[in-house]
């Protein structure tokens, strides 16, 4: 009787612990990351982007906090536009050679991170037509206006 008692404890508490870990696994397949999901574009961000590039047909789509941002490649060059949920720009960003960077920012460089690349350049053309600069030194973001002044440091 007692060996019966002891081999019931064991069955119980083993199917406990298998419905305990099947619930759990369960669980845990069912729940999907965030970059799984699938991304809905509002149909009015849709077409103010095919409005101003109506051949680019490869894009995509990520969340710039509550903006999305169109990544796509425009005559062989990586742009970025973001547009609001309302479907207003707020600006189109294009990359790039850093050699032809307004000359004062080159200047910047020179004088400031001697001895370092320029990683990346892009032009951002901003929703009100101001335009700016952003370049990458040294694991850095820079941000400078039309005219190669220094806006703001990044990292």
């Amino acid at each position: 009787m007692l060996y019966l008692l002891e081999l019931m404890k064991n069955v119980i508490a083993t199917s406990v612990l298998a419905i305990l870990f099947g619930a759990c696994a369960s669980k845990t397949t069912e729940k999907k990351e965030p970059s799984e999901e699938k991304l809905e574009i509002p149909e009015n961000v849709k077409a103010v982007f095919a409005k101003q590039f109506p051949d680019v047909k490869n894009v995509t789509w990520e969340k710039e906090g509550k903006n999305y941002e169109a990544v796509f490649s425009h005559n062989v060059t990586e742009t970025s536009m973001i547009i609001t949920p309302n479907g207003n720009i707020v600006e189109t960003e294009t990359e790039m050679d850093s050699s032809t960077l307004p000359e004062a920012i080159l200047v910047y460089f020179d004088t400031n991170y001697k001895g370092y690349k320029i990683a990346e350049a892009s032009k951002i053309i901003r929703n009100n037509g101001t335009i700016n600069y952003e370049a990458e030194v040294n694991d850095k973001d820079f941000i400078f206006d039309s005219n190669g002044v220094l806006l703001e440091e990044l990292n």
